[in-house]
């Protein structure tokens, strides 16, 4: 059986040996003989450890990850995929910076001063980017989903918005708690539903709707963040219930005035609840219309309205 002492097995790998010394340190890579002497003896089963080791620093895992990934117990496979969402995710961090200077150069003449401030403003959103990188939110917006999640953090932060309204979900999630026990699409249900609703609209706005929509269908509706916002599945499930029926409560009542209020005041009503739903998800609107168009209990005069609407699209 081959062994190398520690000089050797530097050479070999191209690994230093001040790093195989930090490797030995903290438990890494520890050699399979120590001489009386005190020098290191390294086996063939630890230049395959440390060929692992490489492998995973390639792939930009921690130290303190590869020594989790390296034990028996650690599912290896489920790391490997989380760090390769993590590396997608910089890359089209990276690609968007390429983009970025791409545009700037593309817009600026030879006589025309660099748009620092352009640039400045790009850095920001990467570093916040950078800072969520551990943060749930990452796994389910697409790269252009997320700076646009940052920006919308930046003017929560510019507009001193944020410490209002958690702690106006937090008296509004104790609320929630004490009703669990309701029935989700009764009157208190469809009554915590709209002030739900209302609460989140405050938040994101139209502008931001399709955000809130795929934070909680991707995010909380998959049980992920639910500790930061003080929230269990039980409860989740009952807050979508209760919301769909107060959904359903506000269009069924809409509908039903159709033929008895100005065509004019119809439709702005429409829109409103169409913006408070989906925001600027026109393709989600949509879908809204053909679930009325095909539910028997919306009127024949309220599907025709309807699809007069669905005709100027």
């Amino acid at each position: 059986m081959t062994q190398w002492f520690v000089k050797d097995l530097s050479k070999l790998t191209g690994v230093s040996v001040q790093t195989l010394h930090h490797y030995d340190r903290i438990g890494l890579l520890k050699p399979s003989l120590r001489l009386a002497n005190g020098y290191r003896v390294y086996s063939e089963k630890d230049l395959l450890k440390l060929q692992q080791i490489i492998a995973l620093k390639f792939f930009g895992f921690e130290l303190s990850k590869i020594k989790t990934l390296l034990s028996e117990e650690c599912e290896a496979l489920q790391h490997f995929n989380s760090q390769a969402q993590v590396l997608e995710q910089k890359a089209a961090a990276l690609l968007e910076g390429a983009k970025t200077l791409r545009s700037i150069i593309d817009s600026v003449d030879d006589n025309q001063s660099i748009p620092w401030e352009t640039i400045i403003q790009f850095i920001e959103v990467y570093r916040m980017t950078e800072h969520l990188e551990h943060n749930w939110v990452k796994e389910i917006f697409t790269p252009d989903e997320l700076k646009q999640y940052v920006e919308f953090e930046k003017e929560m932060k510019a507009n001193q918005q944020k410490a209002v309204f958690e702690q106006s979900w937090q008296q509004l999630a104790e609320e929630l708690k004490t009703n669990l026990k309701n029935d989700p699409y009764s009157q208190v249900g469809i009554h915590l539903g709209k002030k739900y609703m209302d609460w989140v609209n405050a938040i994101y706005g139209k502008k931001y709707a399709h955000l809130r929509t795929k934070k909680w269908e991707r995010g909380f509706g998959e049980g992920k963040g639910l500790e930061e916002i003080g929230l269990t599945p039980e409860l989740i499930s009952w807050i979508e219930k209760a919301t769909d029926a107060y959904w359903r409560d506000r269009i069924y009542g809409f509908l039903d005035q159709i033929g008895m209020i100005p065509s004019s005041t119809a439709l702005m009503l429409w829109n409103e609840i169409l913006d408070d739903m989906y925001g600027e998800e026109e393709a989600r609107k949509i879908t809204i219309y053909e679930m009325a168009l095909k539910d028997a209990k919306v009127s024949p005069k309220a599907k025709e309205w309807l699809r007069s609407l669905l005709n100027t699209k």
